[in-house]
């Protein structure tokens, strides 16, 4: 693994008995007590906030079916959405294309209009999503790092217009550049979630590096290791809740996240998800509350990657921050996420309805987590040793989506057997 993506108590269950593990054969997964076997732990001694907050108990489904590749030869892909009206997908690559792959896996030439980008480090395009009116305004979103001279870059957003043959872009208008630019290449976040009220949330990182850079994701004033709310038009979401502060960047939802490159809306609350990377250990899955503080650099369930503490050397978060629903030691070093949510009787996985799908670049695979009430009640590895995933989508038959972020990567489907 290169030094660019180096992103990256227990509570195990008894074994089933041999009764429990029988009747485990006749579900449609079979349910394991034992958490997925990952390798050992960064902070071994800790001891997690709640019990359901790491190591949750591998549940492994037995009707998937091996990972199929639907297009290849793609240059560090890093995103993938899925067009309405089997219409196929929009690929980003990282070193500034964007592509339409058709469902039969054509390749195309590339679409023009796409910014220009920072290609540096982990820098360059990066997400791409559909707005929710897509269908009627052909309207995307694409965040990349935008490069600002002297090797300085920052996080940004645009909206433009996608022509009908896919081969353009169109009313491309810049919606927000996080402030301020570094030289630094890395901590871009860079999720883009389109919100059904309209508004769009973006995900930053902390831009790494050096503890300088890091304390900004604890400065209001900047857009550092954060969760901004944006209009369409780049104007601050009107309910944003740092928007009256003289002192705080207006996009701003949230505070002390390092580098958030995952983020979902949940189907049945509405509420945001995000996964950020961790140091050595640490990885979070957190639940968005506006003006929440989420203790980067402060705490951590994570060491420094030369094996020192992180902050004061506490890993709980509470009472002073919030604390993650879930954590990652050792890390799976998270890219996009999605829910699995489709019309019931459309979906292709119904046992995974509401769960979250979560690619990993260190677990080489799509993590899934099981909810239940909030907490995450159990974990699973798929696609496992295929690559490092850096997107994951769900398809409009309800199969599974995802990219494998390598210099020949590919576009791959995971369906039922």
């Amino acid at each position: 693994m290169s030094f660019w993506d180096t992103t990256n108590s227990e509570d195990p269950m008894p074994n089933a008995s041999p009764l429990i593990a029988a009747f485990a054969l006749l579900l449609p997964f079979t349910a394991l007590a034992q958490p997925v076997t990952d390798g050992a732990a960064n902070r071994p001694d800790i001891t997690p906030a709640f019990p359901e907050q790491t190591e949750a108990p591998e549940r492994v489904s037995s009707f998937v079916s091996d990972p199929r590749l639907i297009a290849g030869g793609l240059e560090h892909p890093w995103a993938v959405a899925v067009l309405p009206d089997n219409a196929g997908y929009l690929v980003t690559e990282r070193p500034g294309r964007l592509r339409h792959i058709s469902r039969d896996g054509t390749v195309s030439d590339v679409i023009t209009g796409v910014p220009d980008v920072f290609d540096t480090a982990q820098g360059g395009l990066l997400d791409v999503a559909l707005a929710p009116d897509f269908a009627e305004s052909r309207r995307i979103y694409l965040s990349f790092s935008k490069p600002l001279g002297l090797m300085r870059a920052a996080t940004a957003a645009v909206r433009a217009t996608l022509s009908e043959d896919h081969a353009r872009l169109t009313d491309v208008v810049e919606i927000f550049v996080q402030t301020p630019a570094s030289r630094v290449p890395i901590h871009f976040g860079s999720r883009v979630v389109p919100a059904p009220d309209g508004t769009v949330w973006i995900t930053t990182g902390e831009r790494g590096g050096t503890p300088g850079l890091r304390e900004l994701a604890q400065d209001a004033s900047t857009t550092y290791g954060a969760v901004v709310r944006v209009a369409p038009n780049g104007a601050p979401a009107p309910d944003n809740p740092f928007l009256g502060d003289a002192n705080a960047a207006p996009e701003r939802v949230t505070l002390g996240q390092r580098n958030i490159q995952g983020a979902a809306v949940s189907p049945v609350t509405g509420a945001l998800w995000t996964v950020e990377h961790g140091p050595a250990g640490g990885d979070e899955l957190n639940l968005i509350e506006p003006g929440a503080n989420y203790g980067w650099p402060v705490v951590s369930y994570g060491i420094n990657y030369n094996g020192s503490e992180i902050g004061d050397g506490r890993a709980a978060h509470a009472p002073d921050f919030i604390e993650p629903v879930y954590y990652w030691d050792p890390v799976i070093a998270p890219g996009g996420m999605e829910f699995y949510a489709m019309p019931v009787g459309d979906e292709m996985f119904p046992e995974w309805s509401g769960d979250l799908l979560i690619a990993g670049l260190q677990a080489r695979a799509v993590v899934r987590l099981s909810l239940e009430n909030g907490r995450v009640v159990a974990e699973e590895r798929l696609a496992r040793g295929v690559g490092r995933v850096r997107d994951v989508a769900v398809d409009s038959n309800g199969a599974v989506l995802f990219v494998t972020d390598a210099p020949d990567g590919g576009l791959y489907t995971l369906m039922r057997n």
